[in-house]
């Protein structure tokens, strides 16, 4: 048994939101229950108790759309000219960083970028990972790094025509073996879903492929869906119908699956992601440091559909990205009460929703029968801090390095801002060297 107490502890649970002086019992990975320091500690007299010392006591941060591969990328150098539009930023950018990566890359990227995520209070993950060059284990080698950090995730490989045939079915291959091997597997920490890249690089054939597979292996998508303006134009050109329409005709969208970004859709398609129960992921500082546009997130929620908040590889700061989403709301639609519920929904409700169906359980509240991610973030509030302003808290005076404890899964991962059971100097080292030979062959 482990107690975590004597914080403030805020479970997300709208039937008990705040308990003041408040502590988490935890068995065999998942909450037993939730009161007061003071009585859990009565009844568990032998439990190892972590002390929050009056700060924050808060469920891990749940990210819903990622790119793990994309660590190397920071401070590297382009070789071409600076790209004018989005398709440039993938051609000059991604498409060939992916293309150069190792399965050791593939390894070293995602350790710095999961260590980084428990750093910054973020306890899940959906990943979606591309590494051309090195297809064929690429999803277990990043299994390794999650089962070696702790950090819950949701793996998949996107598929994609862009690379020739040869790729684009060892990339189904990947998948398959993946979701096969999670069916199989009692390990609460890893999950998949069938990846995708995007409509604009996957033909009828490859898609249908991998409609097929999913359906029989019972699993979700994860796409890219519109999220610039190349992608519409080409789905428009080559099939004569919008992104999520083209989608829904070939089988992609459904409650499993995950439609990241969705900037480029109209009345019509958020009609079919709701119909659907499609998971919309927006991911506001990506699409503004792209220059793709704005998404419509709030008319999407405001007519039934599931929207989460996701970084796509951008930082792994959760709490920045629902302050960035809650601005960009403000700026987009001009007015200043913009957003207000409904981006902190997207992050401690959508997101803590759609984990939840994933992995089983509770992910995302404090609760009895919810799998143990919580953290310790230290803040002290300059005004009072109750149940019906926690968020205003949240919003305005917490960041990811105030984070100070991370636990996934009742596993004590980070015990006052240091990792127990990894060498971050060692792993960065480590890093530093792959990334040195990868910009070589960039």
């Amino acid at each position: 048994m482990l107690l975590v107490g004597n914080g403030t502890l805020v479970t997300q649970d709208d039937r008990l939101p705040l308990i003041e002086d408040g502590c988490a019992a935890i068995q065999d990975g998942l909450i037993a229950e939730v009161g007061a320091t003071a009585d859990l500690q009565r009844r568990y007299p032998a439990a190892q108790f972590v002390n929050a010392r009056g700060r924050l006591i808060m469920p891990g941060l749940i990210n819903t759309h990622m790119h793990l591969y994309s660590t190397f990328a920071r401070g590297m150098a382009l070789k071409d000219e600076a790209p004018n539009n989005f398709l440039q930023i993938l051609e000059r950018l991604w498409w060939r960083l992916d293309r150069v990566l190792t399965l050791d890359d593939v390894y070293w990227s995602a350790m710095v970028a999961l260590i980084d995520c428990i750093k910054n209070g973020t306890t899940t993950i959906f990943d979606h990972h591309s590494s051309p060059g090195a297809v064929t284990g690429s999803l277990f080698r990043i299994a390794e790094a999650v089962r070696r950090t702790g950090v819950r995730s949701c793996l998949c490989y996107e598929v994609t025509d862009r690379d020739g045939a040869q790729v684009a079915e060892q990339s189904i291959e990947e998948n398959r073996a993946f979701l096969a091997a999670c069916k199989h597997s009692d390990d609460s920490l890893v999950r998949g879903l069938f990846g995708l890249h995007a409509s604009f690089t996957v033909g009828d054939k490859t898609m249908d492929r991998c409609t097929r597979l999913a359906t029989e292996l019972d699993a979700g998508f994860h796409i890219h869906v519109a999220e610039g303006e190349a992608d519409l134009a080409q789905c428009q050109r080559e099939y004569g119908k919008r992104v999520v329409e083209r989608l829904h005709d070939r089988g992609i969208l459904g409650s499993k699956t995950i439609a990241a970004h969705c900037v480029h859709v109209n009345d019509a398609e958020i009609d079919l992601l709701k119909d659907s129960k499609t998971n919309v992921i927006h991911n506001p500082e990506s699409n503004m440091a792209n220059a793709v546009g704005s998404a419509p997130v709030l008319e999407m929620i405001h007519r039934g559909v599931r929207v989460g908040l996701g970084t796509d590889g951008y930082t792994t700061d959760m709490f920045e990205s629902l302050k960035v989403a809650n601005a960009l709301q403000k700026h987009r639609t001009g007015q200043p009460s913009a957003g207000w519920t409904e981006v902190p929904a997207m992050l401690f409700s959508a997101n803590a929703g759609m984990a939840s169906d994933t992995f089983g359980s509770f992910v995302g509240k404090l609760v009895p029968g919810a799998h143990a991610d919580l953290i310790i973030v230290d803040y002290d509030p300059p005004t009072p801090l109750r149940a019906s302003n926690i968020t205003g808290h949240i919003l305005f005076g917490v960041s990811g390095r105030a984070v100070v404890t991370t636990i996934i899964g009742g596993r004590i991962v980070m015990a006052e801002r240091k990792l127990l059971e990894i060498d971050e100097q060692e792993v960065m080292a480590k890093a530093r060297v792959s990334a040195e030979k990868l910009w070589h062959r960039f």
